[in-house]
């Protein structure tokens, strides 16, 4: 009895004890996230992790690599170091190859690149290159593509020039659609058709289309001057200015190549053919004509005077 009884009061005795030192040591339990690192930076310290020799060499470089990145990137430099690096590690552009380009220069499409010689193939910005290659007139689709390690591919799709455009004193080419390519600066397109007047060029495309099932009289077409906005003033070469009118053009082209392949019409001293009306042709003749005219009159009329007075 007296032995449970000691057994007793050491076992509360050594409770009393434990128990305190276990809720102490519950107050420094260290998170669950951080217990990889506590006992690596133990491990580091007792010397049981090797560090190979020249780690913090390395270390050092890396972090101020990394600061001078971050240092370039905060002051805009980082493009420019980017491709003086590439450059100088053989990546600079020597060659440009162009294709499909008949009315845009060489010339323009490298200054639109912005190459200096220096420039490095692998910091060239494809998108921006092509914004800018999209900017010259006659462009109207662009490919840009990078062959490594020295080559720009330029491949270009043209606008096709459809008309010249006369809007007061300027001349420009236009397309089939009405766009203004640019200024007319040769005699290159000399060929192509002039359409004059406001709302010329937009309206240039139909009445083309139009025109085409009379190639004789399409042949002697020096320019068509848009009047008013509603219709046609066909000016010929030799001078002769056709009035078409505001609908039924079909009509009238049909009038006025049966009358010159009947009566020679267009080879005569005319100066203007009016069709505007549809039961009726006006013929103007040229002042000379009308002098001759008038002459011929004048003759006619003496000649019945005598007749009606003989001497």
């Amino acid at each position: 009895m007296r032995t449970l009884k000691q057994g007793r009061d050491r076992f509360e005795a050594d409770t009393e004890t434990y128990l305190p030192a276990a809720r102490e040591r519950e107050l420094f339990v260290i998170p669950r996230p951080f217990r990889r690192a506590f006992r690596f930076m133990i491990n580091l310290a007792s010397g049981r992790i090797h560090i190979p020799n020249h780690t913090g060499t390395f270390s050092a470089f890396a972090f101020l690599a990394a600061t001078g990145v971050y240092g370039m990137s905060l002051g805009g430099h980082s493009q420019s170091v980017a491709q003086a690096t590439t450059t100088a590690a053989g990546f600079a552009i020597e060659d440009v190859k162009v294709s499909g380009n008949s009315e845009t220069s060489e010339i323009d499409i490298l200054e639109k690149l912005g190459l200096d010689g220096e420039t490095s193939l692998v910091a060239l910005d494809i998108k921006a290159a092509r914004a800018r290659l999209a900017e010259l007139p006659w462009v109207e689709q662009v490919e840009l593509r990078k062959v490594y390690p020295k080559t720009v591919e330029v491949n270009l799709k043209e606008r096709k020039a459809y008309a010249i455009w006369q809007h007061g004193q300027e001349l420009s080419l236009i397309e089939k659609n009405g766009s203004v390519i640019e200024p007319l600066r040769d005699n290159k397109f000399t060929d192509l058709p002039l359409f004059v007047g406001r709302d010329a060029e937009t309206a240039a495309a139909k009445f083309e289309k139009d025109f085409a099932n009379w190639p004789a009289v399409r042949a002697q077409v020096k320019a068509y001057v848009r009047i008013a906005g509603r219709r046609w003033d066909l000016h010929l070469k030799n001078g002769i200015v056709v009035k078409l009118p505001e609908e039924g053009i079909d009509q009238a082209l049909a009038l006025l190549t049966r009358m010159d392949t009947e009566q020679r019409l267009l080879e005569r001293d005319i100066v203007g053919v009016d069709l505007r009306l549809p039961d009726r042709t006006a013929i103007r003749l040229s002042p000379e004509a009308v002098e001759r005219r008038q002459a011929a009159l004048d003759a006619r009329t003496k000649a019945l005077k005598k007749l009606g007075n003989p001497t």
